[in-house]
């Protein structure tokens, strides 16, 4: 049976996530120094699967990191591999939003609360996860066997807890910048059941590495 690989990798460190800020698809923040220094320092260190194609989202951050990580490499990009759009928390840092009552409601699970201005959890999720097929669907049909995916921590977690086996929570499917999950699907398995099967950390030998660091 014929098999196709993704491999789905989280753009590098922008000056939000060192500070702390809410940045998803309303705010198109560049790599900061240290975050393209350290995906220099990634491939340095270990090894990227090889891939003739790059599905990227449109946000810069994710543009320049597939520029790092898989250079010259034909890029498509993909509107809906956006990161979640957090509204009018876009741009602001949890001390920031600790005395707005909004913010504490939408935190809470059970109240599935959409940010002011922003993209419900539930229209993310359907966003992810089927984004997640169309690319699958795609490489099947024009015969890619593999392809990279360069995108966001939000939009892997989601959609692999949607398709990915074994099954997990979202929050287990977390990825350090720069790194991600190498996937495998088939056209059997996208007809019957819509699900990729996780094969292992990316890049390679670091999931040993991080292994290593904790003492795992």
């Amino acid at each position: 049976m014929k098999t196709f690989k993704l491999y789905l990798l989280r753009h590098g460190l922008t000056e939000a996530n060192f500070n702390g800020v809410y940045a998803g698809s309303g705010t198109d923040l560049p790599l900061s120094d240290e975050g393209a220094a350290q995906l220099d320092r990634l491939r340095e260190d270990f090894e990227y699967p090889r891939a003739g194609l790059v599905f990227v989202s449109p946000l810069l951050r994710a543009r320049q990191s597939a520029d790092i990580l898989y250079p010259g490499v034909r890029q498509i990009g993909i509107e809906d591999l956006r990161e979640i759009h957090f509204g009018e928390f876009e741009g602001k840092t949890v001390e920031q939003l600790q005395q707005d009552p909004v913010y504490h409601r939408w935190l809470d699970p059970a109240q599935q609360l959409t940010p002011p201005g922003g993209e419900s959890g539930a229209a993310f999720a359907q966003r992810a996860g089927g984004v997640l097929e169309k690319l699958c669907e795609y490489m099947v049909r024009s015969d890619t066997p593999e392809a990279a995916v360069v995108t966001h921590g939000g939009l892997i977690m989601t959609a692999l807890a949607m398709h990915a086996v074994p099954r997990r929570a979202p929050q287990q499917w977390a990825c350090d910048p720069g790194c991600g999950f190498a996937v495998q699907t088939s056209a059997a398995s996208l007809m019957r059941d819509g699900t990729v099967e996780a094969l292992e950390i990316i890049p390679y030998g670091y999931g040993d590495y991080c292994a290593g660091q904790t003492g795992e």
